[in-house]
């Protein structure tokens, strides 16, 4: 079932999409997820995404993101600084020397049109030509949908001049159900290969291996047995925040909480993830009255690299004038047997 559950103003409202499986509950503002309800092992309702109580706290720039859609382009941009086709491009500098996550007003603080579609919604904005400093107009959609017990999150744009795009759902999942530390979830990441970020989190370029450091996450591991480490990468970030390049091509990430057996697989057809531990939250207070702290809740950012204009020889996130941008991230929930 779909449906408008609330029409608030200026546009904004909050939509249900509901099977035997899910209930999500999105906004059009920024496309952001206000709940994932699901049932856990003793058959109780159980929210798997932080989040606020009132759409209201989501137009706040607190700097979390919570939950929203992240474009035109995701994590960090080095001096808001680049280049294409001979032409240099300034996007705001909004992170320490850099651009972070679209801009000073990027896709998570807009309002988006959309359809309710059979198990869904398809959400759509044009981001005209110099938006936020980006080259070309683009034609986006979002469509969020449910299959079974999993919700499907597909990307498409196009622009009219070549462009950068990189857009991910920047979702804070703690399947305990309300906001608590997460150290006692357990993780996998099926990649062999973690990148390293500078004290301003902007990716470097430097890939490390994972195999015996605290980033390796291959098998399934407890991560509060890694997250305090000494390691040099988890000082300069508080944490994971972190880009992991994966091996395989489907269910590349899998959380899961002992506490309320549910587990989370993550399959994209992104080749990374921005693996990030949540350690800027500070001490707001989410939908339940829970305050939230740094490491209450993980992000699984499926992406392209970060910064990849300049870290990649052959950037993925450069799209060509009249090419198509496709990309999906499928999130399912299921108590483990």
């Amino acid at each position: 079932m779909v449906e408008v559950k609330e029409r608030l103003e200026n546009g904004i409202d909050v939509l249900s999409i509901s099977n035997s499986h899910l209930t999500v509950e999105v906004t059009n503002f920024g496309c952001t997820l206000l709940k994932i309800v699901t049932k856990d092992k003793n058959n109780q309702d159980c929210d798997c995404i932080l989040g606020f109580e009132n759409v209201s706290d989501y137009q706040k720039r607190d700097g979390t993101y919570l939950n929203a859609l992240v474009g035109r382009v995701c994590n960090r941009i080095e001096k808001g600084t680049f280049t294409i086709n001979g032409t240099e491009y300034h996007v705001p500098i909004n992170n320490g020397p850099n651009s972070l996550h679209g801009g000073i007003e990027g896709f998570s603080y807009k309002v988006f049109d959309y359809t309710l579609i059979e198990d869904g919604v398809k959400f759509h904005y044009v981001s005209k030509d110099g938006e936020e400093g980006y080259p070309g107009t683009l034609d986006f959609y979002a469509i969020y949908w449910l299959d079974e017990s999993s919700l499907r999150i597909q990307y498409s744009g196009v622009s009219d001049k070549d462009t950068l795009i990189n857009i991910t759902n920047h979702g804070y999942f703690n399947l305990n159900g309300h906001a608590s530390n997460i150290d006692d979830h357990t993780l996998r990441i099926l990649a062999s290969k973690f990148g390293c970020v500078d004290p301003d989190g902007l990716y470097t370029g430097e890939l490390k291996d994972v195999k015996e450091t605290a980033f390796d996450f291959n098998t399934e591991k407890r991560i509060g047995d890694f997250i305090h480490s000494e390691d040099e990468q988890l000082i300069i970030a508080r944490g994971y925040d972190h880009p992991y390049v994966f091996d395989t091509k489907e269910n590349q990430v899998c959380l899961y909480s002992p506490l309320s057996g549910i587990e989370l697989k993550v399959s994209t057809t992104y080749p990374t993830a921005q693996i990030y531990s949540a350690n800027y939250l500070d001490g707001q207070t989410d939908k339940y009255g829970k305050i939230m702290h740094p490491q209450d809740g993980l992000c699984i950012e499926t992406s392209y690299i970060a910064d990849s204009i300049h870290k990649e020889e052959n950037p993925k996130v450069l799209l060509k004038a009249g090419k198509v941008f496709e990309e999906e991230t499928i999130y399912t929930f299921e108590v483990r047997k």
